[in-house]
C-alpha cells in the first residue's frame, strides 16, 4: 500500500475529516442541536407486506450496494452458482477471506471525503441450507471445505464506497478494504488478558484469539472506531463438558452451562469436526474467549481487532457510545437472550476530541453496571465492578461488595461471567434486550426488547412493569431517562413508548400501544424490534427481526419510524420473505439510508422463499447491503 495508503490514512484521521465529518458532530457527542421537534416525517407510510420485493414509500429508490461473495480485493468474486451446485473447493475457502461475508448485520458509515466513505459491516452467521445444495447436517455434512468456508464468511468487512451520478457503489481493491473472519488473529486487552481462563493450548499467555464470531450489531466510538459485538458464540462449540480436563474444570463447566455451551447448532456448522479449538474436550477455555466487544479501526487495516474485556462477556447485541457532560464515555449494551440484562460501561478516562490516539485504550478502564427497573417507573444502575490500570500494567478490580464468591476472590470473573454477577445482584431480567441507542434530542437511551414468549409461562419469571406482557410474542420498546439527562448517572426513570403489535389484533397482548394509547386501525403493525438509528431530528428508526413468525405478524420484516415528540409512527421499508432488516444507518448528510438484508429466504430450503437480489446466473438468495435515497435528493426524513 506504501505511501499512498499513509497519505489517505493521515487525511482520514485528521481533525477536519474524522471529528467534523465521520463522527457526526453533535449526535455522537450527545449534544442537542437546534431543531424543530414538531416536524412531521416527510413520507407517506407503507404497510407490512408479504411481497417478494423491497418496498419503499413513493419518491424513494434503492440500489444493492454489495453482496455476499463480492471480492474486496482485485481478485475474482466467489462463483456461488458453482459452489451451490457442486460444493466449495479449498480455493473458495481462501477467496472468502478476501470477499464480502455472509449474513450482514451492523452497518456503520464513516466519511472520507465529499464522495468517499467507508462502510463497516458485521457478518453474524451462515445459512448452509441456502449456501449449499441439498444440505442437511450429518456425518458427511458439512464437508471440511463447507465448514471452513462458513468460518471465513463470519466476522466483519470494511469496504470503501464512492458516490457517482448520485449513487453509491463499492470500490473493489481499495486499500481500506479488509476482511476480519472467524480465523483472524484478535488481540485480548484489558483486565482479563492473561487470566487462566483466557489461556488455550495455542495461546498459553492468554493474549490473543483466532477469530471473532457471531458479530451481531455494533456501534461507533467518538474517536472513529467500531465496536463489533459477539452474540451467539455458543453456537459453534461441541463436546462433552463432563470430559473437560483442566485445573478449573468445575468452574469452566458452570460457565459453559450459564452461556449454553455446548450447542446443537455446532453440528450444523461443523467447525469442531475440523478444528480442535471448537471442541471443548480439547480446548475447554476457547468459548470463554468469545462473547466480547471487539474494537476495530476502519482507517487502519494493519491494526488487529481488539477484544475489550472490561465491557463484560455476554451475548452482546450492540455497544453504543455517548460522551457524558464531564467527558467520560458511556457504552450501552444489551444481552440478547430471554431473561437477560441491560448493561452500561462508564470509562474512567475522558474523551479527548483533539487527540485520537489518546482515546484508543479508554475502554480498558472504568465501571461496569447492570440495570434494575422498578415498578414505580424508576431504576438504578447497579455497579458490578470497577477496574483501573496500575503503573505496572496490571489491573486493580473492585467488585461490588454484595457479590458472593468466587467473584470476591477472583474479581476478573465479574467480567468473564458477567451474567452470573448480574444474577447475584438482582438485576431485572428483560425480554431479549437488543440494541440500545442514546437519543441526543430526548436525552434518553432507547432499548429494543425483541420478544419473549416464555414470560409468565410455567416455571419462568412472571411479568413486571418493565416487561408487562405474558407470552410477549410482539416485543416492546423501552426508554431510559437518565437523571439530569446525564448518561453517566446511576439512577433513572423509564417508560414504554411502544408495546408492539397489530392495531387490529383481537388478543390484548398483540395490540399495538403507542405511549399508552391504542394505535389507530390504519397504523402499521410492528413486532420484534431489533436495531435502532436516531436521525438528527430525534426520530427513532426501528429495524425488525421476527415479523414473519406465525405467532407474530406473518409479514416481512421492515423499518419503522417513531417521532417521540409528535407520537407519529410510520413504516418506511418492507423487506423480502425470510429476511430480517439489520444495521439501519444514515450517511452524515442524512441523504442516504443504509441497511442490511440479512438471510433472505431463511425458512425455505434452496431459496424457495426468495432468490433476492434476483441474479439470473445464481439460483440462491444473497445477503446484501442496500442504499436508499430520495429521488428529489433531499434528506431521507424531510
Amino acid at each position: 500500500m506504501g505511501e499512498y495508503f499513509e497519505e489517505i490514512l493521515e487525511r482520514a484521521i485528521s481533525r477536519r475529516d474524522v471529528l467534523k465529518g465521520m463522527l457526526l458532530g453533535s449526535v455522537v457527542l450527545g449534544l442537542s442541536p437546534k431543531v424543530s421537534f414538531s416536524k412531521s416525517l416527510g413520507f407517506r407510510s407503507i404497510q407490512p407486506s408479504t411481497e417478494d420485493r423491497i418496498i419503499l414509500p413513493e419518491g424513494f429508490e434503492y440500489v444493492v450496494l454489495i453482496r455476499w461473495g463480492d471480492a474486496l480485493d482485485k481478485g475474482p468474486s466467489l462463483d456461488w452458482k458453482r459452489i451451490y451446485e457442486k460444493g466449495p473447493s479449498w480455493e473458495d475457502v481462501e477467496r472468502q477471506k478476501f470477499s464480502f461475508g455472509y449474513n450482514c448485520d451492523y452497518v456503520g458509515f464513516f466519511r472520507l471525503s465529499d464522495d468517499r466513505a467507508l462502510l463497516v459491516v458485521n457478518h453474524e452467521y451462515t445459512n448452509p441450507e441456502l449456501m449449499f445444495s441439498n444440505f442437511a447436517p450429518s456425518g458427511q455434512r458439512p464437508t471440511r471445505e463447507e465448514a471452513m468456508l462458513m468460518l471465513e464468511a463470519h466476522g466483519v468487512s470494511v469496504v470503501e464506497i464512492r458516490k457517482s451520478n448520485g449513487k453509491w457503489h463499492y470500490v473493489k481493491g481499495s486499500p481500506y478494504n479488509r476482511r476480519i473472519t472467524g480465523s483472524t488473529r484478535c488481540e485480548i486487552s484489558g483486565l482479563a488478558k492473561g487470566h487462566t481462563l483466557m489461556k488455550s493450548s495455542y495461546d498459553k499467555e492468554g493474549e490473543f484469539v483466532y477469530g471473532t464470531l457471531n458479530n451481531c450489531s455494533g456501534g461507533k466510538t467518538p474517536w472513529g472506531t467500531v465496536l463489533t459485538c459477539e452474540e451467539n458464540f455458543h453456537s459453534y462449540f461441541w463436546g462433552d463438558e463432563f470430559k473437560i480436563e483442566h485445573p478449573k474444570a468445575r468452574l469452566i463447566q458452570e460457565l459453559h452451562y450459564r452461556y449454553r455451551v455446548p450447542s446443537e447448532w455446532a453440528m450444523v456448522y461443523g467447525f469442531y469436526k475440523y478444528s480442535e479449538r471448537f471442541n471443548i474436550e480439547k480446548e475447554p477455555t476457547e468459548p470463554l474467549r468469545f462473547g466480547w466487544v471487539v474494537e476495530v479501526d476502519p482507517f487502519n487495516p494493519t491494526k488487529p481487532p481488539i477484544k475489550r474485556t472490561a465491557l463484560g462477556r455476554f451475548k452482546h447485541e450492540a455497544a453504543n457510545c455517548v460522551v457524558a457532560p464531564d467527558g467520560r464515555v458511556v457504552v450501552y449494551m444489551g444481552d440478547d437472550e430471554r431473561f437477560e440484562y441491560v448493561y452500561k460501561f462508564i470509562t474512567k478516562g475522558k474523551y479527548d476530541p483533539n487527540n485520537r490516539q489518546a482515546n484508543m485504550d479508554l475502554l480498558d478502564e472504568g465501571e461496569l453496571y447492570v440495570a434494575k427497573f422498578k415498578d414505580d417507573l424508576t431504576g438504578e444502575w447497579i455497579l458490578i465492578a470497577k477496574c483501573e490500570k496500575k503503573p505496572d500494567g496490571t489491573y486493580a478490580i473492585t467488585p461490588n461488595p454484595d457479590l458472593p464468591e468466587p467473584f470476591k476472590s477472583d474479581p476478573v470473573l465479574c467480567f468473564i461471567n458477567t451474567r452470573g454477577a448480574a444474577d447475584a445482584l438482582g438485576a431485572t431480567m428483560m425480554d431479549r434486550p437488543e440494541d440500545i441507542e442514546w437519543n441526543p434530542l430526548t436525552k434518553s437511551a432507547w432499548v429494543a426488547l425483541t420478544f419473549n414468549e416464555r414470560r409468565g409461562a410455567s416455571g419462568q419469571p412472571g411479568t413486571d412493569r418493565a416487561n408487562p406482557r405474558a407470552n410477549n410474542v410482539m416485543g416492546h420498546v423501552l426508554e431510559i431517562k437518565e437523571a439530569n439527562g446525564n448518561p453517566a448517572s446511576t439512577t433513572f426513570t423509564w417508560q414504554i413508548p411502544i408495546l408492539c403489535g397489530d392495531p387490529n389484533a383481537s388478543e390484548e397482548n398483540k395490540k399495538l400501544i403507542i405511549y399508552g394509547q391504542p394505535a389507530s386501525s390504519s397504523t402499521p403493525a410492528i413486532s420484534a424490534p431489533d436495531n435502532f438509528v436516531i436521525d438528527r431530528l430525534g426520530n427513532v428508526w426501528i429495524a425488525t427481526d421476527g415479523n414473519p413468525n406465525s405467532s407474530r405478524l406473518k409479514k416481512n420484516d421492515g423499518v419503522y419510524v417513531l417521532n417521540p415528540f409528535t407520537k407519529e409512527f410510520k413504516m418506511f421499508l418492507s423487506g423480502v420473505p425470510g429476511c430480517e432488516i439489520c444495521g439501519p444507518e444514515f450517511s452524515d448528510d442524512w441523504k442516504t439510508f443504509f441497511c442490511a438484508i440479512q438471510h433472505p429466504g431463511e425458512g425455505g430450503l434452496g431459496g424457495q422463499l426468495t432468490r433476492w437480489p434476483y441474479e439470473s446466473d445464481i439460483p440462491i438468495p444473497r445477503p446484501s447491503v442496500i442504499a436508499v435515497w430520495r429521488k428529489d435528493g433531499g434528506e431521507i426524513f424531510a
